[in-house]
């Protein structure tokens, strides 16, 4: 069985939850189903469809966390794409890109930092995106959700969720 995404009461994304978290949380009354997967959950008295998506009934204040700036996260903003090719990567061959070379000045920070394929980033070297003729596709920033949640799921989001979480 697959996990389930909790959403706070306003649609936020939490967390990813195991499937029978999200059972019992239903069965409490403390969420709603929004989304199912086409599974089923059997019981000796009742057949009821895998949640892919639940939200809380009530809104749980938490504090602002800013995601931190990691390779693992650079690569889930990015959605495991090369900022100059597009090729769709995998987190071991992939490579993290400084668009304002260090070398130039540039520092380590969310809108300096690109996923790069190694065939892109030894093309552009110790250039900006310009000199390299290499546009990027988006420009980098720092995301308002937290990444980390794509590279739990490998990269492979389930459709059910991509309109709760803010993959662009």
């Amino acid at each position: 069985m697959r996990s389930a995404l909790l959403l706070n009461a306003s649609y936020e994304p939490l967390m990813v939850i195991s499937w029978q978290k999200a059972v019992t949380l239903f069965f409490m009354g403390k969420v709603e189903v929004i989304e199912e997967y086409d599974q089923d959950i059997r019981s000796v008295s009742i057949v009821i469809k895998a949640p892919a998506v639940v939200r809380l009934l009530r809104y749980v204040k938490r504090r602002t966390v800013r995601p931190a700036l990691s390779r693992v996260n650079v690569f889930a903003r990015d959605n495991f794409e090369c900022q100059y090719c597009g090729a769709k990567l995998q987190s071991k061959i992939a490579t993290i890109d400084h668009v304002i070379p260090k070398s130039r000045g540039g520092t380590t920070c969310w809108t300096n930092v690109v996923t790069c394929c190694m065939k892109c980033n030894r093309k552009k070297g110790g250039k900006t995106p310009k000199e390299a003729n290499m546009p990027l596709r988006k420009k980098p920033k720092e995301p308002h959700w937290l990444p980390v949640l794509t590279f739990r799921m490998n990269g492979n989001v389930p459709k059910l969720w991509q309109n709760f979480i803010n993959l662009k």
